[in-house]
């Protein structure tokens, strides 16, 4: 299908790095305007620490076709994510799309150890930045959202429903915000359904991001290389393909038919029939339950 968003307004909520980028340049390349949030710019950085900041974000979103908006917010502080929806209002005066992609948490989950040895703080603060977070913007955004039907919000997490509600995802503060997102989706669908608005969550795959190809000291070009180390890695993707997962959502006339749902990249793009950037279509959850979850060695043949 075409994904033609010419005059619509998007607002990705943690568009820093990682899946926030991907699908903040996708929506560009579709023509949206997108404002990207995020706390770290190039004068400023968060707890992170890292070089990726939201106004190279906003400039990669422009270059791919939209308009970029980068606007510095902490979505903990519920006055600076007021300010943003109220800018929105008085220079777009309408939100077609919200993605919530708050995350911040990979340096605080302790994995393996059961919530009496994981540190509280840590825990509690993960949490904060994964579920109030969400809320907050939720609260202030979709308010702007529902003025016109046809909205669409998306909740990112890690794992499907069917995945999430079968395994543990080794820390239980980890565990309780990645199936509490897809529960908020589920949630948020009840309220915009009046409304004429859709809401579903999202997951990614095994995710090629700035801070995974650091981990595996490789880049883009050579990510092959990881699988020396983690051959399950065959099946990673993009965070493109996440967006184009959610600019193919935005484009379609008929999205409400996803409403309260669990999707993924790799299921989406069987129904929309898009590719990641290099030409593959991985599908992550099926891989890891039929693959890497059943002990086989690693093989992508069929999941990609």
């Amino acid at each position: 299908m075409t994904m033609d968003l010419s005059g619509k307004i998007a607002l990705v909520a943690g568009g820093t790095r990682g899946a926030g980028r991907g699908i903040a340049v996708e929506l560009g390349a579709a023509g949206a305007t997108v404002y990207v949030t995020g706390r770290t710019t190039r004068t400023q950085q968060s707890e992170y620490g890292r070089p990726e900041t939201i106004e190279e974000t906003a400039e990669m979103v422009t270059v791919a076709g939209g308009r970029g908006i980068a606007v510095r917010v902490d979505h903990l502080v519920p006055n600076e994510v007021e300010n943003l929806v109220a800018r929105i209002r008085r220079d777009e005066g309408r939100l077609d799309i919200l993605v919530n992609d708050i995350w911040g948490g990979e340096n605080l989950v302790e994995w393996n150890k059961p919530v009496w040895e994981h540190g509280l703080d840590k825990g509690l603060h993960m949490l904060r930045l994964a579920i109030d977070t969400h809320l907050i913007t939720a609260h202030y955004a979709l308010a702007l959202m529902i003025e016109r039907p046809g909205g669409l919000m998306v909740e990112m997490t890690d794992g499907t429903a069917d995945y999430n509600a079968t395994h543990y995802r080794l820390c239980a503060y980890y565990d309780l915000v990645k199936t509490g997102v897809t529960r908020m989706a589920w949630a948020h669908a009840k309220d915009l359904e009046p409304h004429g608005a859709t809401a579903v969550s999202l997951t990614p795959g095994w995710m090629r991001s700035e801070m995974m190809l650091d981990i595996y000291e490789v880049q883009e070009a050579n990510w092959r290389d990881a699988t020396a180390v983690q051959p399950h890695f065959v099946i990673s993707e993009t965070p493109r393909f996440t967006g184009r997962a959610v600019a193919s959502l935005a484009a379609d006339p008929q999205r409400a038919r996803w409403n309260g749902q669990s999707l993924s990249s790799g299921g989406l793009a069987k129904v929309y029939g898009f590719d990641d950037i290099d030409g593959s279509r991985p599908d992550c959850w099926r891989y890891m339950d039929e693959v890497m979850e059943a002990g086989k060695d690693a093989d992508a043949t069929g999941y990609r």
